[in-house]
């Protein structure tokens, strides 16, 4: 079977009815009754004020409208002879079924007029067979946020970008309801506004079958379409670091108003000369000077020498200004958009798009006297897709899609690698526990990603039972990197050079690996359960070659001029189910399993994919074109229960056991002495824990929600890297063969926010308290227990966001302040292996004091702590 022939997927496209990927609508459905006789009322009309959507009663009295974007609406309900109803404020939610059963009145004068209800949101989703969270822009809008990753880290069982307990790269990310994950590395490959999102729907437990390629949980962001009528919004602030902890932080106590700096505008509405389109864009611009600083008191050309027995001969060469520089600092540019065209009633069009440009640097401690020696890092990135959505009949849709994502990444210290402005390697130098004095990272990397995507949805409510969703999707990537180093001494005249290609030190590829899924799901909705049936296949051809002897990866040992088989293709099966039994009006248990897949991040298939290994020991890791996907069995059950009016509980209890996760083995050459590493599904790993929340809605001005996690994550190794850094220690030690703590298993996470809001006012805060992350103790580099046997410190985190509201005529002006760590409180996320602390260290115990630097400089690392104080000041102008 050719995937990629054009003509295979032009018959995938004509051929195929029953198609889908991830859920962007959901749907509003309820009985309609005589209020004087109980029976069920036949044609009663049910309208979405402002769209072409609505639908009739059955013989049962029943409706069902599908196809509905997330947000609130307003409801019309009719029939002659009967009083008709207004219903404002229906929330509608991604994937989930908003019920709105309605009693009619007969009238007797037909001049009486409607009657005008207002909505609430349902305090039980009655349809929910798993742990999700779902938050509209509204509540966004409250949160002390500015960043969407922030957004997330707000979420029950996310820990650092760690869902449930598992690995970075193990989650999903989609916009409108397809995938903008990068493969290489399991990372978003778009930029999304805060301002920019209708509704986010997080996935943290089990998931439907229309969702694949993910193992511990979902992001799907739906982003805002254009409105009927035009509104404008521009969002300024400025502000900067303000604490007092200087130290650890360098440069941290003089407030600069500019060092953070945005502006944002979005504009929304119709197209004036074209009718039956709308629009929405949003464009933004960050600055950020970040929080870890250095000094620039060397230049990379600087020479010292520092070998002399006798420190009176060293000589010290220093020509940085002496000023303070920014080492973490942060720019970028983000441009989002929609077009929304409604060419008929029943034939729905839209073009989707983002773009961004970041470039920042990351702190490097042995750098923080030499500022101008680290790498710059650059990312482009660019987003668009289409969408033809056609309404077949009342009850049935289908949409088809396309999605082309491109992420290109690169890193350097000068663009130009022949600028004459590198250095000798020879000049990056530094004396035992101390800085470097000269010198500059030598290394250059580049890798883009492309991915085109197919998918095509159909959606069918069969009966009033019945809602069957099927879909196939089909994904081209696109995959090209470079990374070399630079070498520059008296061979190449004292002019930078790239090495050969032959080099270990000079590596590139390009693969186009592709994907192909097929899924089916049953959502059966009855009076006393809800389930939710599914089941998924996965087909993926790596487009990779391995080594036929793995003793010799190259066949230059043995000269074998056909050295490499094909890896061969990988399918799988993907069963899922979810119950909810709705106990009372007021509850509802949720019962859900499944099996799910997940082919690993690309960076292990391709990494060193020319099989190059260096000499001299064990100090090479090589890709595994024929990885297999990795796989997680869940199990969960939870409870909704509504206390009293818009306060809920919720209790989840789940459990997940991870196999054939990514590891490395040992191979020896023929040559003796020499290995490397390679890549293989060796890891294993289970979570278990329980989730508490309770969520208030709003009542009078007060709002709040708290959520308690208690969580076990453990396994054989949090790295996949962790046999090769085991072998490669000296001495050499034994790999865990035993399950540890995992690297990210925060025992303890609670999460409180509480909200005030008047009509001109609003305030709020969350806080967060998390216990201790797992360590590793050692003493002079030697393991004094088990890997990851202490804890390091507890982090607690208080963010605050307050506005005010001023109204001139029809322009609204909102004065706000954030305040991010509010007490400017010392949160370690990293510490000193022999002491578990991030400000001492037993080192001066058996390390003298060093020449050029003190050893109390060197030991204060403001990079073991999270970002200190952050205050803002900002204006936002609606019309």
């Amino acid at each position: 079977m050719n995937l990629r022939s054009p003509y295979y997927i032009l018959m995938i496209v004509i051929c195929v009815t029953t198609v889908g990927f991830g859920g962007v609508t959901g749907k509003i459905s309820g009985n309609i009754i005589d209020s004087e006789t109980g029976q069920p009322l036949i044609g009663v009309n049910v309208s979405i004020t402002g769209t072409s959507l609505g639908a009739a009663t059955d013989f049962n009295g029943h409706y069902v409208i599908l196809n509905i974007p997330p947000g609130e609406y307003t409801l019309n309900v009719s029939m002659i002879g009967y009083r008709g109803i207004q219903l404002n404020n229906v929330p509608v939610h991604t994937d989930f079924t908003t019920i709105q059963d309605f009693s009619l009145s007969r009238t007797i004068l037909e001049s009486e007029g409607e009657v005008i209800v207002l909505g609430r949101r349902p305090d039980i989703q009655r349809d929910r067979t798993s742990t999700m969270s779902v938050v509209g822009f509204a509540e966004i809008d409250k949160m002390p946020v500015t960043e969407f990753q922030e957004l997330i880290n707000l979420q029950a069982g996310v820990v650092n970008g760690h869902f449930r307990g598992g690995r970075q790269g193990e989650v999903s990310y989609m916009m409108d309801g397809i995938s903008v994950s990068d493969p290489y590395n399991g990372s978003m490959a778009v930029e999304v506004e805060n301002s920019s999102i209708q509704e986010v729907k997080v996935i943290s437990g089990t998931f439907s079958a229309e969702y694949g390629q993910a193992m511990s949980g979902v992001v799907n962001i739906i982003t805002k379409t254009g409105a009927e009528h035009f509104r404008a919004n521009a969002n300024f602030f400025s502000g900067d670091y303000v604490s007092r902890h200087d130290p650890p932080f360098y440069n941290i106590r003089e407030f600069d108003p500019a060092g953070i700096r945005s502006g944002e505008l979005t504009l929304t509405g119709p197209l004036v000369f074209i009718p039956k389109i709308s629009f929405f864009i949003s464009a933004r611009k960050l600055i950020s000077d970040g929080y870890l600083y250095g000094r620039s008191e060397f230049q990379p050309s600087d020479s010292s020498n520092i070998d002399d027995p006798n420190p009176v001969n060293w000589t010290i060469q220093r020509s940085g200004n002496g000023k303070p520089q920014a080492m973490n600092p942060n720019e970028k540019i983000s441009l989002n958009g929609k077009l929304s065209l409604k060419m008929f009633s029943a034939l729905n069009f839209e073009l989707q798009g983002s773009y961004s440009n970041s470039n920042w640097k990351d702190y490097n401690h042995l750098f923080k006297y030499n500022p101008d020696g680290i790498i710059n890092q650059y990312q482009d990135r660019y987003q668009f897709s289409t969408s033809l959505t056609h309404i077949i009949s009342q009850s049935t849709f289908y949409t088809f899609k396309f999605n082309q994502l491109y992420n290109n990444y690169e890193s350097y210290v000068h663009t130009d690698p022949f600028d004459a402005a590198y250095v000798s390697p020879q000049l990056l130098r530094r004396l035992g526990f101390g800085f470097y004095t000269g010198g500059m990272d030598m290394s250059h990397f580049y890798r883009n990603t492309r991915v085109n995507t197919f998918k095509w949805n159909l959606t069918s409510q069969i009966n009033r039972r019945h809602e069957l969703k099927a879909g196939w999707e089909y994904r081209l990537n696109n995959l090209w990197l470079h990374q070399y180093s630079l070498r520059l001494d008296r061979t190449t005249d004292w002019l930078p050079e790239i090495y050969p290609e032959e080099s270990v030190n000079n590596n590139q590829y390009r693969h186009k690996p592709r994907e192909f899924a097929l899924w089916l799901e049953d959502k059966m909705e009855f009076q006393r359960i809800i389930l939710s049936l599914g089941l998924r296949w996965d087909y993926f051809d790596p487009d990779g070659v391995i080594p036929k002897d793995l003793r010799d990866p190259q066949g230059t040992y043995k000269e074998n001029l056909d050295p490499y088989i094909k890896a061969t293709a990988k399918q799988q099966w993907s069963p899922r189910l979810g119950m909810s039994f709705p106990i009372t009006d007021q509850g509802a248990i949720h019962i859900s399993y499944g099996h799910f897949f997940q082919i690993p991040n690309f960076e292990y298939l391709f990494y060193n994919s020319e099989f190059e290994v260096q000499g001299g020991g064990l100090n090479t890791i090589m890709g595994n074109a024929d990885l297999e996907p990795m796989k997680t069995t869940i199990y969960q059950i939870g409870l909704q229960q509504m206390l009293s009016r818009g306060l809920v509980l919720e209790l989840t209890g789940y459990y997940k056991d991870i196999r054939d996760l990514i590891g490395t083995e040992i191979n020896e050459l023929y040559i003796l002495g020499d290995s490397y590493a390679r890549y293989v599904n060796r890891d294993y790993g289970n979570v278990r824990g329980i989730t508490l929340s309770i969520t208030q809605s709003q009542i009078g001005i007060f709002s709040g929600a708290m959520d308690y996690t208690y969580q076990v994550a453990e396994g054989n190794a949090s790295d996949p890297n962790a046999v090769f850094y085991d072998q490669q220690s000296d001495p050499p030690r034994a790999t865990e063969i035993q399950t540890v703590p995992l690297d990210w298993d925060q025992t303890h996470t609670l999460n409180v926010s509480l909200n005030l809001a008047a009509v001109k006012w609003s305030t709020g805060i969350i806080a967060s308290l998390g216990s201790g992350l797992p360590y590793t103790p050692e003493y002079q580099n030697q393991r004094t227990s088990f890997e990851n046997s202490e804890r390091k410190p507890y982090n607690f985190n208080v963010d605050l966001n307050a506005k005010y509201i001023v109204q001139i005529n029809n322009t609204h002006l909102v004065i706000y302040i954030q305040v991010k760590n509010l007490f400017d409180r010392l949160n370690a996320v990293n510490v000193f292996t022999d002491t578990g602390d991030p400000a001492t260290s037993l080192i001066p115990t058996y390390v003298p004091e060093q020449p050029i630097h003190s050893l109390e400089d060197y030991l204060t690392r403001p990079d073991y702590y999270t970002a200190p104080r952050q205050v803002i000041f900002g204006l936002k102008v609606n019309l």
